[in-house]
């Protein structure tokens, strides 16, 4: 889940203790908000502004319609902040290594939302640790 840093930034997040994931307005992104389920997890990414993935965040509340949307059409969630990474792991990085080659941070650079596997997420957490 991508955020500007000086638009919602995790420590914002960490701030307010649950936030709301709204505003987007990509159907591949709504469709992956709307298969998310509380208990799910997601990484946090700072777009543009360090373009890191930096904590680890818990979906609270799933299947909402977002507030932002006055046709109600697009989809929106609760997050709470579970874990800062030991160490971001960059997009420069991501980039760079040929595991990660397929994972749509990349392929699909603007979405805004974008699916990780549980392989691509046991790497990135591997990678965190280093």
């Amino acid at each position: 889940m991508k955020s500007e840093p000086d638009a919602y930034s995790w420590d914002d997040l960490v701030a307010e203790q649950e936030g709301t994931w709204d505003g987007v307005r990509n159907y591949r992104a709504r469709n992956n908000l709307a298969a998310m389920e509380v208990g799910d997890k997601a990484f946090f990414y700072h777009s543009n502004i360090g373009k890191e993935i930096v904590g680890i965040v818990e979906i609270s509340v799933a299947g909402i319609t977002d507030p932002t949307d006055p046709e109600g059409k697009w989809a929106a969630v609760k997050v709470k902040p579970v874990e800062k990474l030991p160490r971001p792991v960059t997009l420069k990085e991501i980039k760079a290594d040929p595991k990660l080659a397929e994972i749509e941070l990349i392929k699909l650079s603007r979405l805004s939302v974008a699916e990780i596997t549980p392989k691509e997420w046991d790497y990135i957490l591997k990678l965190s640790q280093a």
